[in-house]
């Protein structure tokens, strides 16, 4: 990296302005008084929520816990309209907070930071950015998000194509125009399954291509009943606490039955109880032993399959549609607004392509390994993202002795509670690799992380200490822990990208933090409470000021 003798000085870079990028400006800023900027590449907040503008694109956490919960007086006054917070709506909450809270001034749009690297002599982090920016910080907080780098498949003749196409993660903001178009949508994944019965609506024909068939659980999407709103922001206090001690982030009664102990009878009358109520309260509100006994998770796919057959008038479509390889919510769980019903309409097609895949992609659409071919007008890829390590790679990020962060995790992301990585001194990550993130509600998840390094800092500040680096034998101890875990689940029992399988040569490692929302915040109140024991920590020899 050049000379930054003449740079501008930040107590803290910030690279992201989603949810998580934001709240840690806040608590920077305003808590702590830190002078701090935020790098965002895109044009305005939002993060994921500023990209993904494919159709039907929306949370599945349901709205009133799919927010900010740390000021009382932005959950009473916020109003969703739906059961389920669609893009555009999560958006205009997010410019509304930003407004609210002033966090503009703070924010650099349309930049991307290149390069992040940690100095020796100094102690501080030089940053660098795609703008010319070069600036020096003691910190630097990354809320790059778990799900921001898109993946689209290395096809031969995809520069060949005449049409236009598309990935979900990066939709044109002004909108795609399917009306009369024949269009293809590669990937049945979770924007895959929001998508298709938008475009199948919208378009002259509908080509699916999928690879792997998914159970998912109808949403039961519609507008928010306002008298259950009343009661939430009477209770919210309330809600909030039981999400954040939850398994998932989310404040839903979880069964302690097995479904292995109750007849036939009982346990297909909860399916279908659930089945009708939507949503996650299907795999939450079922049976204990869903996630982590096969026989008792067979049960449930057992039940999802059979409604596949109902919905799906043609039986060969059906059949096609039925997941077998992988347990039920092994991968991630599926919600979805008239998925199987789409594929009853005149103009929806659906091509197998695990045992014959896109072998290429012509000027005039694709053609498959048994050699049928395809015409479209337009490609969508919906086909997933780089997830958790992607976008760090994206950064030249190095650290002690100019070790570089992508060398480091070669075999595999290795960090500290996924907030740290040795060797990355004053680097925290908000829902990094090896913590809860993807696996629960992430507002939840992102307010713990900010909070909790934000307190960290606090207390690195008051004790007069300017260097900290996790521990190279606490990473060791959280890695193996967290691979203990999920082995005891049924995440090791399907090739998902949770275990990085859609990325061709990435190395097979279970990446999330299993062991459940509540424990993982309890385990890191525990380490805060011991003086933040895992960290390696050394005093300034001289104050670090900011401009």
């Amino acid at each position: 990296m050049t000379d930054t003798t003449s740079t501008t000085h930040y107590d803290a870079v910030v690279i992201g302005a989603g949810f998580a990028g934001m709240y840690m400006l806040k608590k920077l800023r305003d808590d702590l008084g830190m002078k701090t900027q935020v790098y965002e590449r895109g044009s305005g907040v939002g993060g994921t929520w500023f990209w993904n503008r494919y159709p039907g694109a929306r949370c599945d956490s349901e709205s009133y816990i799919y927010c900010f919960s740390f000021d009382d007086d932005l959950l009473q006054e916020w109003n969703w309209s739906g059961k389920y917070p669609e893009q555009p709506e999560i958006l205009t909450y997010l410019n509304h907070v930003a407004d609210r809270f002033d966090l503009r001034n703070e924010i650099q749009f349309n930049t991307s930071v290149t390069a992040a690297h940690f100095n020796d002599d100094t102690g501080l982090w030089e940053v660098e950015t795609d703008q010319g920016d070069r600036v020096t910080a003691q910190y630097v907080v990354t809320a790059i998000g778990c799900i921001s780098t898109g993946q689209v498949p290395q096809i031969p003749g995809l520069d060949s194509f005449e049409g236009d196409w598309y990935h979900t993660g990066a939709w044109p903001h002004d909108g795609v125009e399917f009306e009369g178009k024949r269009v293809a949508v590669i990937g049945t994944g979770s924007s895959g399954v929001q998508s298709i019965p938008v475009i199948a609506r919208e378009s002259k024909h509908l080509t699916v291509f999928q690879r792997t068939p998914q159970y998912t659980i109808p949403a039961r999407h519609e507008t928010v009943d306002q008298e259950f709103l009343k009661e939430v922001k009477a209770n919210y206090t309330e809600i909030m606490q039981k999400s954040k001690v939850s398994a998932a982030g989310m404040p839903y009664e979880f069964s302690e039955k097995s479904a292995l102990e109750v007849s036939d009878e009982e346990r297909t009358a909860t399916y279908e109880a659930l089945w009708q109520k939507g949503g996650f309260n299907f795999l939450f509100g079922a049976y204990a032993d869903i996630s982590t006994d096969r026989r008792a998770n067979d049960t449930a796919a057992e039940f999802i399959r059979g409604k596949i057959r109902e919905i799906v008038k043609d039986p060969e479509t059906a059949e096609k549609l039925l997941p077998r390889d992988h347990p039920f919510a092994s991968k991630r769980a599926l919600i979805d607004t008239n998925y199987f019903d789409t594929y009853n309409r005149d103009n929806v097609d659906l091509v197998d392509i695990r045992h014959f895949p896109i072998e290429e992609i012509t000027p005039t659409g694709l053609r498959t390994a048994d050699g049928e071919e395809y015409e479209v007008d337009t490609i969508v890829f919906a086909t997933g993202y780089d997830a958790m390590t992607g976008t760090f790679f994206n950064i030249d990020i190095k650290g002690r002795e100019g070790r570089e962060l992508k060398e480091k995790w070669h075999g595999g992301p290795t960090t500290y509670l996924g907030l740290a990585t040795a060797d990355f001194p004053n680097m925290f990550m908000i829902t990094g690799p090896q913590s809860p993130s993807v696996l629960s509600n992430m507002p939840v998840s992102i307010e713990q992380h900010v909070e909790w390094i934000a307190d960290f800092v606090e207390y690195l500040r008051e004790h007069a200490i300017d260097v900290v680096d996790a521990d190279p034998q606490a990473e060791v101890e959280w890695v193996q822990h967290v691979s203990d875990i999920a082995d005891q689940t049924m995440y090791m029992l399907a090739d998902s990208w949770y275990l990085g399988a859609n990325i061709p040569g990435k190395p097979r490692v279970f990446m999330p933090y299993a062991g459940g929302v509540g424990p993982y915040r309890e385990r890191c109140d525990e380490i805060a409470a011991a003086g933040y024991e895992g960290f390696n920590m050394s005093e300034a020899k001289e104050p670090v000021l900011a401009d």
